[in-house]
C-alpha cells in the first residue's frame, strides 16, 4: 500500500474546519461569554459595590429589602412563566438582577409589603405581559418602583427616609435633595461622594456607583453613550441653573445626590428598554438628563430619575424608527 503524501496526511492529521454559515452577527466564540446569563451575572458583579455601601450604611435593613425583592421576583418569574404555559428559565438571573435593582432603589423604611407588591409588578406588569425577557417596552424594577410609589405615598415618600434615624447613626435626618428643597441646605460633595448620607440603598454612594458603572461599560454590558449622556445633559442644565442662582445645589450636588449616577449606569442602560443604534442612545441618555432636571428644578418631587428613565422608555421605538444607520454606499436604488 503506498504511503500518503505530506499533504494527505497533513490533512488527515488537521481537524475538519467547521464553516457556518448564518447572518450577522458573527461571534468568534461560542462559550457562553454573550448570553445573556453572563451579561446578568456582569451586572451582579457591577452592582456589588453598591450592594457592600448599603450593608455598610443600612446594615440589617438593607438585607432585609434585598431578600424580599429579589426572592419576590423569582418566584413571580416562576409562577407567572408557568402560568402561560412556559417553562421558567431562571438559570439566565434576569429576575435575580431585577430584584436587585428594585431593592437599591427602595428607602431603608419600606415595609415588608413593599417590596413584595413592587416586585411581583414588576415581573407581572413589567415583563412578562409584555411576552417575557426582551420583549418588555419599560424596566421592570422602575415599572414596579413607580405602582408602589403611586400605592404607597406616604411609606415611599420624604418622610419615608426620615422615620426611626436614630437606628442608623451613620445617615442624615433626609436626604440631600429633600434637605435642599425643603430646608435650603446642600450636603458635603464629600459625604455624597462616599455614602455617608441618607436615601435609597443603592444611590448613596456616588463612588460605589461610578466603581459598578465603569466596569459594566469596559465590559460592554452597558452602554456607555446613555450613561455618558445622562450626565453630561444633566452637568450642563445643572451649570446654567447654578449660573443663573437657581437653588442651593450645585452642578456637582446635582451628579452626585439622588439617583443619578445609580439611574445612568444600571437603570437607564437596560439593553431591551433602550435604543439600538449609537445615535439613538446619545438621544436617550440625553433625554433622561433633562427630564430629569426638569422635575428637579421646577415641581414639587425632589429626584426625578424613575419618571425620566420610564418617559424615555416610551419614546425607545421611536428613536430606534429615526436613528436607523445609513448602509454603507446609501440606500439601495429604487427600481421604477
Amino acid at each position: 500500500m503506498a504511503e500518503d503524501t505530506p499533504r494527505e496526511a497533513e490533512a488527515q492529521a488537521s481537524p475538519e474546519a467547521h464553516i457556518n454559515v448564518a447572518p450577522s452577527p458573527h461571534l468568534a466564540s461560542t462559550s457562553g461569554a454573550c448570553t445573556t446569563r453572563w451579561m446578568m451575572l456582569d451586572v451582579l458583579i457591577a452592582l456589588v459595590p453598591l450592594i457592600v455601601a448599603a450593608l455598610v450604611v443600612f446594615r440589617l435593613y438593607a438585607v432585609k429589602q434585598l431578600a424580599i425583592c429579589v426572592v419576590t421576583c423569582v418566584v413571580a418569574e416562576a409562577l407567572f412563566t408557568r402560568w402561560r404555559g412556559r417553562h421558567a428559565n431562571l438559570n439566565d438571573l434576569s429576575a435575580v438582577v431585577t430584584g436587585v435593582i428594585l431593592a437599591l432603589s427602595l428607602p431603608w423604611s419600606a415595609p415588608w409589603y413593599v417590596g413584595l407588591i413592587a416586585g411581583t409588578v414588576a415581573i407581572g406588569l413589567g415583563k412578562i405581559v409584555f411576552g417575557g425577557l426582551g420583549q418588555n417596552l419599560f424596566n421592570p424594577a422602575m415599572v414596579g418602583r413607580a405602582f408602589v410609589l403611586v400605592c404607597f405615598p406616604v411609606a415611599l415618600g420624604a418622610t419615608a427616609y426620615q422615620s426611626d434615624t436614630s437606628a442608623l447613626d451613620a445617615v442624615t435626618a433626609a436626604t440631600p435633595l429633600t434637605r435642599a428643597v425643603q430646608d435650603g441646605e446642600s450636603a458635603s460633595l464629600w459625604s455624597l461622594f462616599l455614602g455617608n448620607v441618607n436615601g435609597s440603598l443603592g444611590e448613596t454612594s456616588a463612588l460605589a456607583c461610578l466603581a459598578g458603572g465603569i466596569f459594566l461599560c469596559l465590559r460592554r454590558t452597558a452602554s456607555w453613550e446613555i450613561a455618558a449622556g445622562t450626565i453630561l445633559s444633566t452637568a450642563v442644565v445643572a451649570l446654567i441653573a447654578q449660573l443663573l442662582g437657581d437653588g442651593v445645589l450645585s452642578m456637582l450636588h446635582h451628579i452626585l445626590a439622588g439617583a443619578l449616577l445609580f439611574g445612568a449606569f444600571f437603570i437607564a442602560t437596560d439593553p431591551v428598554s433602550s435604543p439600538l443604534t449609537p445615535t439613538g442612545k446619545w438621544i436617550f441618555g440625553v433625554g433622561i438628563g433633562l427630564f430629569v432636571m426638569l422635575m428637579r428644578l421646577f415641581s414639587g418631587y425632589p429626584e426625578g430619575v424613575m419618571f425620566a428613565v420610564l418617559l424615555m422608555n416610551a419614546t425607545t421605538p421611536l428613536i430606534n424608527r429615526w436613528t436607523i444607520p445609513r448602509p454603507v454606499g446609501g440606500p439601495a436604488p429604487v427600481q421604477v
